[in-house]
């Protein structure tokens, strides 16, 4: 029995599928991110290391995992395919490996299919679609530097704001201000200054705040609702594009990530804009994961070497 891996390197963890040859998932874990946009080498390393170790002992050895798949977050930088291939290939494995962005990954599996649109708001932000004449577009996904709005970083950082701004008196004082103050255990402007600033913080520590923005929206708090409404905008203006370009106004929209999984405010808000625009374009929650898509692809590419 052979089998394929596939692979959904996500900005925060890596989720991993291994099925047989004939699409019979046979395990599933998660490990730690492989996001060379995000993350330093030694800890890519570390973590793919870990994966593959786990579908050696799940395949009974590498050499019975014929083809792997990986959807990974900043495959548009240039040198990472390079650098992602070189780093499995040093983990042992020697079969078929395709490397895609994450957003091809997620688009198979929402649609158990490669048409449709995905838009994703997890700790980054992107949409992506392709049409049945082969057509595809994205829109985003250029990391939390330049880009991600809407996503759990964008939001964790307009909490951040908040805080700071409400502090200043800028704006009215927020329940957002102890939210924030209790899960970093910090107590001071100072010190979330020094949490923003220190180099050991990255982009999963600001989106992990996320979470508080559905909390304070329940409370009915003002910033709290403009941050949801201002995040439910640039997804919506993320869609557009993709929706324009490709002629899918009567299409299906698949929305994943915990942002919009997670968020009702976001969620309801987004759809809103959504119906008001595009009546005839169905939304739907992700049928499956980007590692399942991941599995989907890599059957797909192992068929095609049979």
């Amino acid at each position: 029995m052979r089998y394929v891996a596939g692979l959904d390197g996500g900005g925060t963890k890596t989720a991993v599928t291994v099925a047989d040859e004939k699409g019979v998932a046979v395990h599933a874990f998660t490990s730690g991110a492989i996001n060379y946009n995000g993350q330093d080498e030694a800890s890519i390393r570390s973590s793919l290391r870990e994966i593959f170790e786990t579908i050696a002992k799940v395949c009974g050895g590498l050499d019975r995992c014929a083809q792997v798949c990986i959807g990974a977050a900043g495959v548009s930088n240039p040198t990472v395919i390079t650098r992602l291939e070189a780093s499995v290939r040093a983990c042992g494995h020697q079969g078929g490996l395709l490397i895609t962005g994450d957003q091809e990954t997620a688009l198979c599996g929402a649609h158990d299919s490669e048409y449709g649109i995905i838009l994703i708001a997890g700790t980054g932000s992107i949409c992506y679609g392709k049409n049945e004449s082969g057509r595809s577009h994205r829109t985003g996904g250029c990391g939390h530097l330049i880009d991600d709005e809407g996503s759990g970083y964008s939001i964790g950082r307009e909490l951040i704001s908040a805080l700071v701004r409400a502090h200043d008196g800028r704006i009215p004082a927020t329940p957002i201000t102890g939210m924030v103050y209790e899960q970093l255990q910090l107590e001071s402007v100072q010190q979330i200054i020094g949490f923003v600033y220190d180099k050991r913080t990255n982009k999963k520590d600001i989106a992990a705040l996320a979470p508080i923005l559905s909390h304070a929206c329940a409370l009915g708090d003002e910033a709290a609702l403009s941050i949801a409404k201002k995040s439910a905008c640039s997804l919506f203006e993320l869609v557009i594009p993709v929706v324009e370009k490709l002629s899918l106004q009567a299409g299906t929209l698949a929305m994943a990530g915990s942002v919009l999984l997670n968020n009702t405010y976001v969620q309801t808000a987004f759809a809103d804009m959504l119906i008001q625009r595009y009546p005839d374009l169905k939304c739907i929650t992700a049928k499956k994961d980007a590692s399942h898509g991941a599995v989907l692809m890599a059957l797909a590419k192992l068929a095609a070497r049979s």
